[in-house]
């Protein structure tokens, strides 16, 4: 499959990616860079925050999975909070379920008083939902709870961003592996991914301090577009 090519509103070209080369620089950047985890969710929930905050709602809802992606999802929850916007979050399993980066997010929101409920059961849906429930790993159909949750956010009416890529898309090919979420924007991580080239929508570029130097040693060709700002709407070409 030909390797897509989007760019900036300025005109900078930025290579995509598949799912395997974006796991291969996160290895990288971690084991390699050191560049910690929790520093990168940390920069990819911050920047969504600052991007929902642009958008005419008062309420968010935050859809988060037990991966990275749901992880940003929780911080981006913690932010809005910190900034006195009524935010709930609804995971796709129980709390005592989570794992990792994204327990220990949780348990932030948790002391906050963040509410939070599991699956589609006993919540409200907001003017604004965050997708934060299926990262770039996705290969199969989803099923239970995130599934529900997806057929739940598209019938909302409300506006919907997908954090990366939509849930239950196939982060490479752009297939739709079953129902699939149907996002108004994506704020996609460090590089766009091959699979959304084709996806209707706005799309936005988000720096989570990923250094050149990771991509060097991927041997991907790279010109830093974050000089224009933290937060970039892009287009395929």
């Amino acid at each position: 499959m030909e390797k897509a090519l989007f760019e900036t509103e300025t005109g900078t070209a930025i290579a995509a990616v598949t799912a395997d080369e974006m796991r291969k620089i996160d290895k990288v950047a971690v084991e390699e860079v050191d560049l910690d985890l929790l520093q990168m969710m940390e920069n990819a929930g911050r920047t969504l925050a600052e991007f929902v905050q642009e958008i005419d709602g008062d309420e968010v809802t935050v859809f988060a999975g037990n991966g990275g992606n749901g992880g940003g999802g929780l911080v981006a929850a913690r932010h809005l909070a910190n900034r006195d916007v009524s935010v709930s979050v609804v995971l796709n399993r129980p709390p005592a379920d989570l794992s990792g980066a994204v327990a220990h997010q949780y348990r932030i929101l948790d002391a906050m008083d963040v509410s939070s409920s599991v699956g589609t059961e006993d919540f409200s849906i907001n003017d604004i939902v965050i997708d934060a429930l299926i990262g770039y790993g996705l290969t199969r159909e989803l099923h239970g709870k995130a599934r529900d949750l997806v057929e739940v956010c598209n019938n909302s009416g409300s506006t919907i961003i997908s954090l990366d890529v939509p849930s239950g898309l196939n982060a490479t090919t752009g297939e739709r592996l079953g129902p699939a979420i149907e996002p108004d924007s994506i704020v996609t991580l460090a590089l766009p991914k091959t699979g959304l080239r084709d996806q209707p929508g706005a799309i936005f570029l988000a720096d989570i301090s990923i250094p050149v130097v990771v991509y060097q040693r991927m041997g991907i060709e790279y010109q830093n577009p974050f000089a224009e700002g933290y937060l970039l709407e892009i287009t395929a070409q």
